[in-house]
C-alpha cells in the first residue's frame, strides 16, 4: 500500500511496508548472505493526511491489539527464528506515544528482545557514526544470529539463526541508514571468513568494494521509498558519505515536497488501484459504485480555495504598501487579510476532506 494509507498492522498481524532484504556476496566459490527485515510498528494505528506536513499518528483502540502483535511475531519466528526488534522512533512527541505503546506491548513477549534507539536524538546533525552506540549494544546478539555461508559443493557451512527487525515510522530513511550500517558490519565478517579480507581489515579500506556497497544500499533505499512514498529516500548522504552534504540536503528537500504532494493529493487513487489489482477489493455488480459522490464533496473546491488564498495574500500585501496614501487602503487590507485568514481556517478545518483518499477498502 501507500505511505499514509497503510500504517501499522492488520488484524492478521501483517504490517505495512514489510520488506525482507537479503545481502548476497560470492567469492571464490563461496556464497554468503545476511538477511534483515523491516516493517511498520505492528500495532493498529493510523496517520490520516489532513494537509499538514506531518499528520498526527493515532492508535486505534481494539480488543485484538495484543493478539495482532502476537500473530506478527509468531509469523517472524516461524520464518526466521530468533527475532530482535530495533525501534528507531523518537522518544518524545507523537512518535513517542506510538513508541511507548509499542514498548508496552513488547513487555508481553519476554522471549523477543526489544531495543529502542532514538535515531534523531542520538544521530542528530548527521552523526551517522553514532550508530556504533547501537551496534555495541546488540553486537553479541547479531554475532549469535550469524549469517549464511555455503561452499561450491552446495554444502552449508553456516546458517543464520535469527533476524533483526528494524522500524521507524515510515520504515524508509532511518531504517535504511541503520540496516546499511548493520549490513556493513556483517559484510566485514563474511569477507573475513571467506578469506577476502584479513581479520583486521574492513571493506572501508577498499574503495572499489566500499563504493559498490554504498551505491547498492542507496539505490535499495530509493527503490523502497519510491514504492511506498512515491519519492526518493531521504538521508541518502549518510549511507553514501557518512554525513550530510548541501546537494543532499537540497535533494532531501525536493523529495520531502514530492512526498507531501503525492501523499495528500494522489495516493488515495493509487491505494485504490493497488487494492483492486491485488484482489484485496472484489468488484460486485450488486453493489453501488464506491466512487459515487454522496453529499458534500470538498476536494474539487481546493483549487478555488488555493486561488483565493494566493490572491488574498497578494492583494493584502499590495494594499498594505499603499496604506500611507489613504485610510481606504488600510480598510481594504484588513478586509482582504480577514478574508484570506477565513479561507485558510476553512481549508485547515476541512483538511481531511480536501485530500485524496481511498474509497475501496478500509484501514483495517
Amino acid at each position: 500500500g501507500t505511505r499514509m494509507w497503510r500504517r501499522g498492522a492488520n488484524l492478521e498481524g501483517a504490517t505495512a511496508n514489510f520488506v525482507e532484504t537479503e545481502q548476497l556476496v560470492e567469492y571464490e566459490g563461496l556464497t554468503s548472505s545476511f538477511i534483515q527485515v523491516r516493517g511498520s510498528i505492528p500495532l493498529l494505528w493510523e496517520q490520516i493526511v489532513d494537509l499538514s506536513y506531518k499528520p498526527r499518528p493515532s492508535i486505534i483502540e481494539h480488543e485484538e491489539m495484543t493478539k495482532v502483535v502476537e500473530r506478527h511475531f509468531h509469523d517472524l519466528s516461524q520464518r526466521y527464528g530468533d527475532t530482535m526488534v530495533i525501534d528507531l522512533t523518537d522518544k518524545q512527541g507523537d512518535e513517542g506515544n506510538l513508541s511507548n505503546a509499542f514498548a508496552a506491548e513488547m513487555q508481553n513477549f519476554p522471549d523477543i528482545r526489544y531495543v529502542h534507539f532514538d535515531f534523531h536524538h542520538i544521530c542528530g546533525g548527521g552523526n551517522f557514526d553514532n550508530l556504533q552506540v547501537l551496534y555495541d549494544e546488540i553486537e553479541e546478539a547479531i554475532q549469535k544470529q550469524g549469517y549464511f555461508l555455503m561452499n561450491s559443493k552446495g554444502e552449508i557451512l553456516l546458517d543464520q539463526s535469527g533476524v533483526v527487525r528494524s522500524n521507524c515510522i515510515d520504515c524508509l530513511d532511518r531504517t535504511n541508514v541503520t540496516q546499511s550500517f548493520l549490513a556493513r558490519k556483517s559484510l566485514d565478517s563474511q569477507l573475513q571468513r571467506m578469506g577476502a579480507l584479513s581479520s583486521a581489515e574492513s571493506i572501508s579500506q577498499s574503495d572499489i568494494i566500499n563504493d559498490k556497497f554504498k551505491k547498492l544500499w542507496v539505490e535499495h533505499g530509493d527503490e523502497l521509498s519510491l514504492e511506498y512514498a512515491g519519492s526518493y529516500a531521504l538521508k541518502g548522504d549518510l549511507v553514501r558519505y557518512g554525513r550530510q552534504t548541501l546537494p543532499g540536503l537540497i535533494k532531501d528537500g525536493m523529495s520531502a515536497l514530492s512526498r507531501y504532494y503525492l501523499n495528500n493529493f494522489h495516493d488515495g487513487v493509487r491505494q485504490d488501484a493497488l487494492d483492486l489489482i491485488s484482489g484485496y477489493y472484489t468488484v460486485s455488480k450488486s453493489s453501488s459504485s464506491p466512487f459515487q459522490i454522496i453529499g458534500f464533496e470538498s476536494a474539487p473546491y481546493l483549487p478555488v480555495a488555493s486561488a483565493i488564498i494566493v490572491g488574498g495574500i497578494t492583494v493584502t500585501t499590495f494594499t498594505l504598501s499603499q496604506v500611507g496614501r489613504s485610510a481606504q487602503h488600510l480598510i481594504s487590507s484588513i478586509i482582504f487579510a480577514g478574508l484570506t485568514a477565513g479561507v485558510v481556517a476553512l481549508v485547515k478545518a476541512n483538511g481531511k476532506q480536501l485530500c485524496s483518499r481511498p474509497r475501496l477498502c478500509g484501514l483495517i
